[in-house]
C-alpha cells in the first residue's frame, strides 16, 4: 500500500499543484471568468447542475458504449476473416488505413443524415467508425505476426488450423487487441460528443458544452467536459482491469519491460 502511494504521489502532487496554480492565476491576473473560470466556479457548477450532468453523462455513455460494442464486433469479425487469406488482407488493409485517416468531424454530419439527428444510433455509428479501424488493423497485425518457430512446432504436431489459431495466433494477438481497445475506449467518448455537436438529444454532454459555450456559461461547459473526462478515464480503467485478467502472463502485467 505504501509503495503504491509513493508511486502515485507525484501524479497527485502535479494535479493538486495545477489546480492551485490555475485558481491563483485567474484571481491574480484578474482573468475574466467567462473566458477562463477558476476551478472553484467549475466545482460549484458541478454541484449545482449535478442532476443535469448525470442524466447527460448517462446519455453520452450509452452512445459511446453502444458504438464501442458495434465497432469492436465489426473489427474482430473482419480481422479474423481477412487474416486467414493473404490476398484479402493485402487488398483490404490499404483501404482500412486510408479510411482511418478520415477526420471524424467530416463523417458526423453524414451519419446524422443517414440515421437521424436525434437518434442515438447516429452517434453510435460515429463511435463505431472510430473504434472499428484500430481494432481491425491491430488484430490483423497480431494474428499474422505470430512467431514462425511456434507455428512450425504446431504444424509438426499435426495441429489443426483451429488449434493453431487458439493456441498461438490469438494469444499473440491479445496485446495488439488490448492496445486497440484502450485507444477505442477513449475515442468512443470523443466520437459521441463530436456527434452531439451537430445535433441530438438535448440532455447530452455534447449539447451542454455547445449551448453553455454559446451563452458564455463556461463554468457549466467545463463541468460537462470534466464529466466526459471522468467517464473516459473510467472506461479506460475498466479495459485495463479486463486486460490484467485476460493476459496475466504478459510481461507488461508483471511489471517487466
Amino acid at each position: 500500500m505504501i509503495d503504491r502511494l509513493r508511486y502515485y504521489l507525484p501524479t497527485l502532487a502535479v494535479f493538486v499543484g495545477g489546480i492551485v496554480l490555475w485558481e491563483g492565476a485567474v484571481r491574480a491576473l484578474e482573468i475574466q471568468r467567462f473566458l477562463l473560470p477558476p476551478p472553484s466556479d467549475i466545482a460549484a457548477a458541478l454541484v449545482t447542475n449535478r442532476d443535469l450532468l448525470m442524466a447527460a453523462g448517462l446519455t453520452t455513455l450509452i452512445e459511446a458504449v453502444g458504438g464501442f460494442a458495434i465497432g469492436l464486433t465489426g473489427g474482430l469479425v473482419v480481422a479474423f476473416a481477412t487474416s486467414r487469406f493473404a490476398l484479402a488482407r493485402g487488398a483490404l488493409m490499404p483501404f482500412a488505413i486510408a479510411a482511418n485517416a478520415i477526420p471524424i468531424i467530416a463523417f458526423a454530419p453524414i451519419a446524422n443524415a443517414w440515421f437521424g439527428v436525434t437518434s442515438p444510433v447516429s452517434k453510435m455509428m460515429i463511435v463505431a467508425m472510430l473504434v472499428f479501424f484500430p481494432v481491425m488493423i491491430n488484430t490483423v497485425r497480431g494474428l499474422t505476426s505470430a512467431d514462425a518457430a511456434s507455428l512450425e512446432l504446431m504444424r509438426s504436431y499435426a495441429a489443426s488450423e483451429r488449434e493453431v489459431l487458439t493456441r498461438v495466433r490469438i494469444p499473440n494477438a491479445l496485446p495488439y487487441f488490448f492496445t486497440a481497445i484502450k485507444v477505442g475506449a477513449t475515442l468512443s467518448l470523443i466520437g459521441a460528443i463530436v456527434g452531439e455537436y451537430f445535433g441530438g438529444a438535448t440532455v447530452a454532454l455534447g449539447r451542454i458544452i455547445v449551448e453553455s459555450a454559446s451563452f458564455l456559461r463556461f463554468a457549466q461547459a467545463w463541468s460537462a467536459i470534466i464529466v466526459a473526462a471522468a467517464l473516459g478515464i473510467g472506461f479506460y480503467l475498466i479495459i485495463i482491469g479486463i486486460e490484467r485478467v485476460a493476459m496475466p502472463w504478459h510481461a507488461s502485467m508483471r511489471g517487466q519491460t
